[in-house]
């Protein structure tokens, strides 16, 4: 979910005016996920989305039966914004893409506010427990393909705990933006870049 993916459809039609369904979907998911952002998952209002979208509320059911599959659908219609790291032909430049590649992904002010919001419902939610798993499963899949990669080359032996390494892959990246609040430098990716690859070899 890069910034100019999410800043790139800002502009509204004015209100009554006839604007392509394209265009519309994409306004109203910018729509929610700013008023989740704001209010957080519980307190978000469909019918405070369609007026930011400069839509009416009719717009929203048309596309989605309820509040819990308009999140699915935005999650699942950003996903494919994260793609499969370049391959570089080593495993610590293939570790550094990927965690630029995230670090992209998780400066985005709304997607810091949303995450942890999203996880909260998770925990109480079994609905959005799905919705949560299927996200981060996607994002694993990312992973998986770096580490198979690197167990192709020699890189990585093939007795590689895989579900051990998927955990390690975003998790100081994730913990430092998501947690703390900070946003690393190239020059720290670099070092936390050389730090996983030596751990995964142990692995």
């Amino acid at each position: 979910m890069e910034r100019n993916r999410l800043d790139e459809k800002k502009t509204r039609a004015p209100s009554g005016a006839a604007v392509p369904s394209a265009v519309l979907t994409e306004q109203l998911y910018r729509a929610f996920l700013e008023e989740w952002a704001e209010r957080g998952f519980a307190a978000l209002s469909l019918e405070r989305v369609a007026a930011r979208a400069g839509a009416g509320k009719a717009a929203i059911y048309r596309r989605f039966p309820s509040k819990l599959a308009f999140a699915d659908a935005v999650l699942d219609a950003l996903g494919p914004s994260v793609a499969l790291p370049e391959d570089t032909g080593a495993l610590e430049s293939d570790v550094l893409s990927f965690l630029l590649r995230l670090r992209a992904v998780l400066r985005h002010p709304l997607v810091r506010r949303i995450l942890p919001d999203l996880h909260a419902e998770a925990a109480r939610s079994k609905e959005m427990r799905a919705i949560n798993t299927r996200v981060a499963a996607a994002r694993r899949d990312l992973g998986r393909a770096l580490l198979d990669r690197a167990v192709a080359r020699g890189d990585l032996p093939h007795s590689l705990d895989r579900e051990h390494a998927l955990d390690l892959l975003p998790a100081t990246l994730y913990w430092r933006m998501v947690v703390i609040g900070r946003t690393p430098s190239t020059k720290e990716l670099r070092t936390i870049a050389s730090s996983l690859s030596a751990a995964l070899r142990r692995l």
